[in-house]
């Protein structure tokens, strides 16, 4: 028999011994418990479908990368690339404008200095102040390092810089090299610092990655940037020195979109390829339309008519023929003409063309209506909507700008200004010591009308009527200053009180109250209320 009967009984009477002793060995391998035991999963199933790999997912990455792979196999491309779509792309173009006007706007960002004195209530004479010193600092012969851009315009080229390049790198330069104010700003091109320029091993652990050395711990330590002028050079740092620079002197700003990320890439590197492509289509389009728009022809002779071909001449010359509107030409001995109708650019062009359009414009965090300057077919609420979501983009961006740039700016220029005495209230200068109660600021950038201005102004007035909201923080929704507006309605007051204008007046100018109005009694109100609707009742009998 095989052995493959009925299992043994597990009562002592039952049980066999074995004929030999059977001696236990420890074994060498460890021990897996059963419940620890890695299961393997079926062959071919996955829990998502995009985990699946097979003939139509074959050129999907598999593998994770790191930020630094990603950025040494594309940023350069993507630098390239995006450089040269914004040179000859209508819509990369239009989306460099919307960065522009919308994140700096045309005022830039307004600075309202919230100094207070020791009993918590704002120090006016010092803010001032502040105020005026920063805006005489913003001046181009003060901040900039060249002397040929104002503040509000370096802000504009750090934007526009960082949606195309994905990056901005601006160098902050102290001292007497500084100017007057011996605090100015140099702006960089950040493709002088070489993002292929890698050192393994330096002393006490430091590293250089993509241009840019750091400590152990991965806090930068110095930028690397190409001598001489890239008009010249181009960019390239083999068999070129580069200059080592601290990076406390660096402003570098992007945003990072994988943790771990040391350089940024174009905003719009998600949609270049699509705009590119686009562009393609579109001159394509444009050259079928235009030559099914003109209207020619061909004549050809009968046989025995007609000129006689030269033997020579057509051996050794190609036969092309140029399509124009209006002109016949003739064919050569031998050919014959065949009708041919341009079928494109066809009904499906318009839909497709936004469809893509409509892509780009997602990948860019923009709306459609204004990425492609496309009102047809938009209503007030889609509009609405669309534009709302747009502008907390634009406010995410400005944030982002003023942490990044501005606030740093004005940080790094209030100290030299104090010691140098350039903050003076009223021919008192503002004492150094006390630095720390200078730098609490608000930066207020732009803002936008309103999309509804009745239905939005009752729901600011409405939520101010209920606490949700307070004046100052409406004054500031509209992109101005709470003080600068009290002080505004203070000195109309006067002026109106000085040409003997009526407080009842005044106050209904001012608030809106009508002079002599009376409101009744609450109680009056909804008796009157109650009797109209009592009259509006049809009796029973009736």
């Amino acid at each position: 028999m095989f052995g493959f009967g009925k299992a043994r009984d597990s009562g002592e009477g039952n049980r066999q011994e074995p004929s030999a002793p059977v001696v236990m060995v420890e074994s060498s391998i460890p021990k897996v418990s059963r419940r620890n035991k890695p299961m393997r999963p079926a062959v071919g199933k996955r829990g998502f479908d995009a985990a699946i790999s097979d003939r139509l997912t074959s050129n999907w990455s598999t593998t994770p990368l790191t930020a630094d792979q990603v950025i040494d196999r594309n940023q350069r491309v993507l630098v390239a690339r995006s450089r040269e779509e914004a040179q000859k792309n209508d819509y990369l173009k239009s989306f460099l404008r919307l960065c522009d006007q919308n994140i700096v706007g045309h005022r830039g960002f307004a600075l309202q200095a919230q100094a207070r004195d020791n009993n918590g209530a704002l120090d006016r004479g010092a803010n001032e102040a502040l105020e005026a010193w920063w805006r005489k600092w913003q001046r181009a012969s003060n901040c900039d390092i060249t002397g040929k851009r104002s503040f509000r315009m370096i802000c504009k080229g750090a934007v526009k810089t960082a949606a195309k390049d994905g990056e901005f790198m601006i160098r902050e330069i102290r001292g007497r090299n500084a100017g007057p104010m011996r605090y100015a700003l140099q702006v960089l091109d950040p493709q002088r610092c070489p993002v292929d320029y890698n050192v393994d091993r330096l002393a006490n652990g430091r590293f250089v990655r993509q241009g840019i050395e750091f400590s152990r711990e991965g806090r930068p330590l110095a930028f690397y940037f190409m001598t001489g002028d890239p008009a010249g050079s181009g960019y390239t740092f083999n068999g070129t020195s580069l200059d080592r620079v601290p990076a406390d002197e660096i402003i570098h700003g992007f945003l990072e979109d994988i943790t771990g990320q040391r350089r940024g890439i174009p905003w719009a590197a998600t949609s270049l390829w699509r705009l590119h492509m686009l562009g393609g289509l579109e001159n394509a389009a444009l050259t079928s339309a235009r030559t099914g728009a003109s209207v020619g022809g061909f004549l050809e002779w009968e046989e025995g008519y007609g000129p006689e071909p030269d033997e020579e001449m057509q051996e050794d010359e190609e036969l092309y023929i140029e399509s124009a509107g209006g002109v016949f030409q003739e064919l050569p001995t031998g050919l014959k003409s065949k009708a041919f109708t341009q079928q494109y650019p066809s009904g499906e062009f318009a839909p497709f063309h936004k469809s893509m359009l409509r892509g780009a414009g997602a990948g860019m965090g923009v709306a459609y209506v204004s990425f492609a300057n496309d009102l047809e077919g938009v209503n007030f609420s889609s509009i609405r909507q669309g534009v709302l979501d747009e502008r907390d983009h634009w406010m995410d961006l400005q944030e982002w700008l003023i942490e990044t740039l501005i606030d740093r700016c004005y940080q790094s220029a209030l100290e030299p200004a104090l010691l140098m005495g350039l903050v003076v209230n009223n021919t008192i200068r503002l004492r150094p010591e006390r630095i720390e109660k200078f730098r609490n600021v608000y930066w207020q950038g732009r803002r936008w009308a309103w999309v509804d201005p009745t239905k939005d102004v009752k729901a600011e007035i409405d939520a101010k009527n209920n606490m949700l909201t307070s004046p100052s923080e409406i004054i500031r929704r509209r992109g101005d200053d709470p003080d600068t507006t009290w002080r505004t309605y203070a000195d109309d007051i006067q002026a109106m009180r000085k040409a003997g204008i009526p407080d009842d007046f005044i106050m209904a100018s001012v608030l809106g109250v009508v002079p002599g109005a009376v409101r009744p009694p609450a109680g009056d109100a909804n008796q009157e209320e109650d009797e109209s609707d009592d009259k509006n009742e049809t009796p029973d009998d009736e």
